[in-house]
C-alpha cells in the first residue's frame, strides 16, 4: 500500500500543471515545513537525526530541514501551486513568478519578505511583523492588499501534513503535490482519477 500510495503521489507531481495561471490578482506567500530523514538511519556522526520541534533560527532551508514551500494563488479562478524549494531567496521566488504568472496581470500581493520586492510591476505588501494583515489602498473601502488567501491554504496544509506524524523531506513535494491536486479538484472528478492512477492500469 505505501509503494501504490507513492506511485499515485508521484503521478499527481508528474502531471501537475505548469502552463501560465489564469487571473489577474495574485498572491504569494512562503512557510517553512519541518521534514527531516523520517527512518532513515544515520550512522555518520556529522549527521545526527533531527530534534522534534526544530527551531533553526532565521529562514528555513531544505539543507537545515526546513524545506520551504512557496505558493501562489489566482483569486480569480482560486488555482493554487505549491512549490519545494531548496532556499525561499529572491532568485527562487522571482522564477516561480515569471515561469507562472501572465505578464499582462494586474498585480500580486505578498507579505513584506524581502524575497518580493521587483517581482511584479505592481507589487502590493502588507507588513506581518507591524501587525498588519490588510490595507485599503484604493479607498474603495475593501482591503484587497493582502496575502490571506494563501495564509489560509498554508495552515490547511500543514495540517494535511500533520497526520503524517513526520515527513521525510525527499518525499515531501509528493505530500504538497497531493494536497495541490485536491485542493484544486474541490471533488473527486474523472480528470482527477486519470492523474492520480496514470500509467499504472497497464502496470501489472
Amino acid at each position: 500500500m505505501h509503494t501504490l500510495r507513492q506511485r499515485v503521489q508521484t503521478n499527481l507531481n508528474d502531471t501537475a500543471p505548469t502552463d501560465l495561471m489564469e487571473g489577474t490578482t495574485f498572491e504569494a506567500d512562503e512557510l517553512y515545513q519541518n521534514a527531516g530523514k523520517k527512518s532513515t538511519p544515520h550512522r555518520d556522526p556529522a549527521d545526527p537525526p533531527r530534534r522534534r520541534a526544530n527551531k533553526q533560527p532565521g529562514r528555513g532551508t531544505y539543507a537545515n530541514d526546513r524545506p520551504p514551500i512557496i505558493h501562489l494563488v489566482s483569486r480569480e479562478s482560486g488555482e493554487h501551486r505549491f512549490w519545494v524549494t531548496d532556499h525561499a531567496d529572491k532568485r527562487t521566488c522571482h522564477e516561480l513568478i515569471d515561469e507562472n504568472i501572465p505578464v499582462g496581470s494586474t498585480v500580486l500581493y505578498t507579505d513584506e519578505s524581502n524575497s518580493y520586492p521587483g517581482c511584479h510591476p505592481t507589487h502590493g505588501a502588507v507588513c506581518h511583523s507591524a501587525g498588519e494583515w490588510a490595507r485599503d489602498d484604493d479607498g474603495d473601502g475593501k482591503r484587497e492588499v493582502h496575502c490571506n488567501t494563501c495564509e489560509g491554504a498554508g495552515a490547511a496544509l500543514r495540517t494535511y501534513l500533520r497526520v503524517f506524524r513526520g515527513v521525510h523531506k525527499a518525499y515531501l513535494h509528493l505530500d504538497v503535490a497531493t494536497y495541490e491536486a485536491l485542493v484544486n479538484a474541490k471533488q473527486v472528478s474523472a480528470t482527477l482519477i486519470r492523474r492520480m492512477f496514470w500509467g499504472l492500469a497497464i502496470a501489472r
